[in-house]
């Protein structure tokens, strides 16, 4: 299961009631800031999520409305004295962007005890831990090096309830211990293998998170299945001229890929002040029934299927 919360809704710049590109997904114990555009830091002190446990940061591309919040944000982490470190994920140019921001302008006289460090993307997997693997892969965007996540729940082992109960394996430890692959020996000395009470792995959940993007047809393998799409919807079909020369989808666009790939659930953001978002739910709900737009501090959980 995956959390989201959307720190920032807008395109390229904010309104009064949308910050600059930002969300965080929660998965266990670890969090994940994507993007992390002006005013990002105090998007999450309002959000109730504050700095803790924040050590990661993926960038989706270069460009400053999805980047510029991050020499703040940094900036404070230092001033916490808190042993605070920071691990950035992005494409080289992202990271030039960053290395300057901090340089020449939060940092000109070189860093505090501070550890940052910066991980430059290529498509794959990039993050992994016994329970998760975040991929990244390449998106078109007005010639950018941009790039989307997948983040993935590894399968799980999942006990067979009647198995369990006509074997008389306690609850507590035992069945934890089965679950990790281990035999039991019971009091009365019989063993259980974990063959005997395990079924079929379950899948975990599948999230994708997409930032601009100029071709929705590009990522329909990407977002095949996946239990939840978070993606951009800067403008309207009206304006599909307006997209395609910016780089951008529409809406409309957005919720056909999301229809032909066989998403579960459809979450739209970056977007732009000209339109009401009545506007945005109409086109995107006459496509697929249920798509949501979304506003800064709404909060999503994700399931698998």
């Amino acid at each position: 299961m995956f959390e989201v919360v959307f720190l920032g809704t807008a395109a390229s710049v904010p309104s009064v009631d949308r910050g600059l590109p930002a969300l965080i997904v929660l998965h266990r114990h670890r969090r994940f800031l994507v993007d992390c555009g002006e005013g990002t830091q105090r998007q999450l002190l309002k959000s109730g999520l504050g700095f803790r446990r924040l050590d990661c940061v993926l960038l989706t591309h270069a460009h400053l409305d999805h980047l510029l919040g991050i020499g703040g944000l940094v900036a404070s982490l230092a001033l916490l004295e808190a042993g605070h470190s920071l691990t950035v994920y992005g494409g080289a140019a992202a990271l030039r962007a960053v290395q300057s921001l901090l340089s020449e302008v939060v940092w000109p006289a070189g860093p505090p005890r501070f550890e940052l460090r910066n991980n430059v993307i290529e498509p794959g997997a990039i993050i992994e831990d016994d329970h998760l693997r975040v991929r990244a892969f390449p998106v078109t965007h007005r010639g950018a090096e941009s790039f989307g996540f997948v983040f993935e729940e590894k399968p799980r082992a999942r006990m067979l309830a009647e198995r369990l109960a006509a074997l008389g394996a306690p609850a507590g430890p035992e069945r934890r211990r089965l679950l990790r692959g281990e035999t039991v020996v019971l009091p009365d000395g019989r063993q259980i293998a974990p063959g005997e009470v395990l079924g079929p792995p379950q899948p975990g959940a599948r999230l994708v998170v997409v930032g601009d993007a100029a071709d929705a047809d590009e990522l329909a393998e990407e977002v095949r299945g996946a239990d939840a799409l978070i993606v951009e919807a800067t403008f309207l079909e009206r304006d599909a001229d307006k997209a395609t020369e910016r780089g951008h989808l529409t809406a409309a666009q957005a919720a056909r890929l999301a229809r032909a790939a066989d998403v579960r659930a459809l979450y739209l953001t970056h977007l732009s002040s000209r339109y009401e978002q009545a506007e945005v739910e109409a086109e995107v709900r006459a496509i697929f029934p249920g798509a949501a737009v979304m506003r800064d501090f709404d909060r999503i959980t994700v399931r698998a299927a």
